[in-house]
């Protein structure tokens, strides 16, 4: 019996859009020909998985159906949730849909995550399928690159059959918390979950028993159409609104880890989609959008919706007029080099690879001081992206009107 994959694709991906209310849910933005769940489509064609399934909600249906066409995935089920309750009734409900055996392995993605060195990643999963039981739950570790404070982590201890078994959760700590759980061995909490179907009803009949009341109505009264399953509102909306990780994860001690060292993020931040965008800039790098100015140059790598990813380089002894945006907020990630910044009141010397937020109408400038280079990628976010939303106060290269 193969694997099923299972998508988790309701997320609104609010944090990345902050003051926009017509933003993009986060695995469907555009990012230069591609999207993360197309990336996760053509993940689940590995040769050990089975026919996907879809969880989503009536908002995205059209955007996930056009996704599914041009990933060329005929065979597909789609669970549409009636309204948001969070992952675990999202997740219950999934399972339980009648064409799922008692005993099938399902491997629970997100819609929203970026992961390189699939072939490792999908070799993990098979060679554990073996170790699934009707109790058990195998979550997926990434060992940290740096002590973020933007993931959960957990800590554990090897059991028999070689088995990670997970001793303790930590959520998303703070910088010094995270270098210490480092220290200790932690791995970052990727949210991808790898079970049976039985286990899954086991753990929420044991521990979550009103959700998975209203969760066995809600898929036994649904309506089926189209490969699609339209769970029933009434019942659905009874069960509690709660997230796997508090309503079982937290509960069950019968968890255990896949540890990977591969490349990962969920793209959950500016930061992670500018390093993303560094990584790769040489795929989007065209020479006629490099444009030059007295302080340097800029490049623009991607406009994608409400959003330009620039690439700056200030030049030794360079200097931006200090400036401020109606329509746009921008993110900076500093590559190279030690640019002095300014922020409304505040300046501040910036390292490669730190990470600073401008806020709408807040006033900023970039200065090098330096004898080398500076380089910073830069996602401008807003209604208007373009060079006239530039109201500058002073300039040394005399453009203040």
């Amino acid at each position: 019996m193969k694997i099923r994959p299972v998508i988790l694709c309701g997320g609104a991906g609010t944090r990345l859009w902050p003051n926009s209310k017509n933003h993009q849910a986060k695995q469907f933005i555009d990012f230069g020909n591609w999207t993360l769940l197309g990336k996760t489509l053509e993940r689940v064609k590995g040769s050990i998985f089975d026919a996907p399934i879809i969880s989503t909600n009536a908002k995205y249906l059209k955007q996930v159906k056009q996704h599914l066409k041009r990933h060329k995935i005929k065979k597909y089920k789609i669970v549409l949730e009636p309204a948001k309750r969070n992952t675990a009734p999202a997740i219950l409900s999934t399972a339980l849909i009648k064409d799922i055996p008692n005993e099938q392995a399902l491997m629970f993605f997100s819609a929203d995550h970026l992961i390189e060195k699939v072939s490792i990643f999908n070799r993990s999963i098979s060679k554990n399928k073996s170790n699934l039981n009707n109790q058990n739950i195998f979550i997926f570790g990434i060992k940290p690159t740096s002590p973020s404070s933007e993931y959960g982590y957990f800590l554990t201890k090897r059991i028999k059959g070689n088995i990670n078994k997970v001793t303790k959760f930590i959520e998303k700590p703070k910088e010094v918390k995270a270098k210490q759980v480092i220290k200790k061995k932690g791995y970052w909490n990727s949210g991808m979950f790898f079970l049976r179907k039985d286990s899954i009803i086991n753990n929420f009949k044991k521990y979550q028993p009103t959700i998975y009341r209203n969760c066995i109505k809600a898929v036994d009264k649904a309506k089926y159409k189209s490969n699609t399953y339209y769970l029933n509102k009434a019942s659905f909306i009874k069960a509690t609104a709660k997230s796997f990780d508090y309503a079982i994860l937290e509960k069950t001690k019968q968890i255990n880890a896949i540890k990977l060292d591969i490349p990962w993020s969920d793209l959950g931040s500016w930061k992670e989609i500018l390093k993303m965008y560094d990584k790769n800039k040489n795929k989007y790098i065209k020479k006629k959008n490099v444009f030059y100015r007295p302080w340097g140059r800029y490049t623009n790598l991607f406009e994608g919706k409400e959003f330009l990813i620039k690439e700056l380089f200030v030049k030794p002894k360079g200097i931006l007029s200090l400036q401020k945006h109606h329509h746009r907020a921008e993110h900076w990630l500093v590559t190279q080099g030690n640019p002095k910044i300014t922020l409304n009141k505040d300046s501040f010397i910036k390292k490669p690879f730190e990470h600073i937020f401008i806020p709408l109408e807040a006033i900023h400038r970039i200065q090098n001081s330096g004898n080398k280079p500076v380089k910073i990628v830069e996602a401008q976010v807003g209604s208007i992206l373009k060079e006239t939303d530039i109201v500058r106060y002073q300039d040394v290269y005399g453009r203040v009107k």
